[in-house]
């Protein structure tokens, strides 16, 4: 059996922990399994991870908070699994860092198609901040650090972006001036194809528009063209 990474999917449901590890094995991956919070953290502290599927719904603390935790300590690839039909979650799952999302119930097959979709997205992510590239991308007098991920306003005040917001921006700002439609913006910013979700794009745009518009409601950086998508219409500056 090849190993093609290391993957942990946390559940309290034991029959999907060992369905998904028992398929994902068989793929050629190695696969660990938790059922909470606690028990996800014991085996990142044991193993290499390279990706977490992990479930919303769980005791104690819930899958969103586990997310925020993940990718304020690391780059690991996420796929959330819910059984929820609420947008809001969804889109705050991505908010909160993760890079894929799976409603219940859901085919293996798609599973994994999604997991090797994570996993290049993960190896392309560690592979830019091994390059020792200058990444700064000022316009309009604001400053946007593509390696540290800051934001700074023309006053030099840092201006806090969710992992989703600063994707969004980074799409926006490597292709100033072109119109791009939410497909495009979804492929540039979290790398999948788009789907039922394509909502959570007009959502991050609303956030991006009331910090760094004077105006929100008449913004004059983040235009929309009607019937087709977004432009980002600043003159940019990248060294």
């Amino acid at each position: 059996m090849s190993d093609n990474g290391h993957i942990l999917v946390v559940d309290d449901q034991k029959e999907i922990c060992d369905v998904v590890q028992e398929y994902l094995t068989g793929e050629g991956y190695r696969v660990s399994t938790a059922n909470d919070g606690n028990g996800m953290r014991r085996v990142l502290g044991q193993h290499h991870i390279d990706l977490v599927i992990l479930d919303l719904m769980l005791p104690g603390e819930d899958g969103l908070t586990l997310a925020r935790e993940l990718r304020s300590e690391s780059g690991i690839g996420i796929i959330i699994l819910t059984g929820r039909s609420e947008t809001v979650d969804r889109i705050i799952g991505l908010e909160m860092g993760a890079d894929d999302y799976l409603p219940k119930p859901f085919h293996l097959r798609e599973l994994l198609a999604r997991v090797k979709s994570v996993l290049r997205r993960v190896s392309s992510r560690t592979g830019e901040r091994a390059a020792p590239t200058r990444s700064s991308a000022r316009f309009a007098g604001w400053t946007l650090d593509l390696s540290s991920r800051e934001l700074r306003s023309p006053a030099g005040r840092e201006v806090r972006l969710t992992t989703g917001e600063f994707d969004l921006l980074a799409a926006f700002v490597n292709n100033a001036n072109q119109v791009l439609t939410r497909d495009r913006l979804l492929d540039l910013a979290r790398n999948r194809e788009a789907g039922p979700f394509d909502r959570t794009i007009d959502v991050q745009v609303g956030r991006l528009r009331r910090k760094l518009e004077d105006d929100p409601q008449r913004p004059t950086m983040i235009k929309t063209v009607r019937g087709s998508g977004y432009i980002f219409t600043p003159p940019v500056e990248i060294s």
